[in-house]
């Protein structure tokens, strides 16, 4: 009991010698308490709200931000993929193309020669009848001459059944 009356008197000594005043100190106390109160109630708290917010949105944003790289890269991915699918399109296409050309340059091609063909066979069917046409004038003529020639070497005229008959015999020997 001593060693703590001596302690009490050491403490009374420690406080004394730095001059507190127990009903200032307790009253300081009091007020640091309540002063630290009313900042952590109206400052304290509405300043950790507003950081609280402020982490929310920017944790928020590079959530979007993340999401709108992945989507960028989705569409570039589909870009991609479109532009391959076009060229093959394309490439499709322009073989489709070249194939239908070939068939088209042939139909034509085989329909010139049909068309040259045609314009042959009515060529020589023209050259055909032009030389009948010659044929049966040359023997009108040939007949003619034979008959003026029969009258001139027999020195009379011919009638049109004498001319008829002559005519169809130098007909019959051309044709042999």
């Amino acid at each position: 009991m001593i060693s703590i009356l001596a302690a009490s008197g050491a403490e009374q000594g420690f406080f004394e010698t730095f001059g507190v005043n127990w009903p200032f100190f307790i009253a300081q106390l009091i007020n640091f308490i309540l002063v630290l109160l009313v900042l952590k109630k109206f400052a304290f708290g509405p300043i950790q709200e507003i950081l609280d917010k402020r982490r929310s949105r920017i944790a928020d944003g590079e959530a979007k931000l993340e999401e709108i790289e992945q989507k960028l890269a989705d569409s570039e991915k589909e870009k991609a993929a479109l532009l391959e699918k076009a060229n093959d399109d394309a490439k499709r296409l322009i073989g489709e193309a070249k194939v239908s050309a070939t068939a088209l340059s042939e139909k034509k091609s085989q329909e010139a020669v049909a068309q040259a063909q045609t314009i042959l066979s009515k060529a020589q069917e023209a050259a055909k009848a032009e030389r009948a046409t010659m044929a049966a004038e040359l023997k009108q003529e040939f007949g003619r001459l034979v008959v003026a020639t029969t009258s001139q070497v027999t020195g009379k005229t011919l009638d049109a059944r004498d001319q008829k008959r002559i005519n169809e015999e130098a007909v019959s020997s051309l044709k042999n």
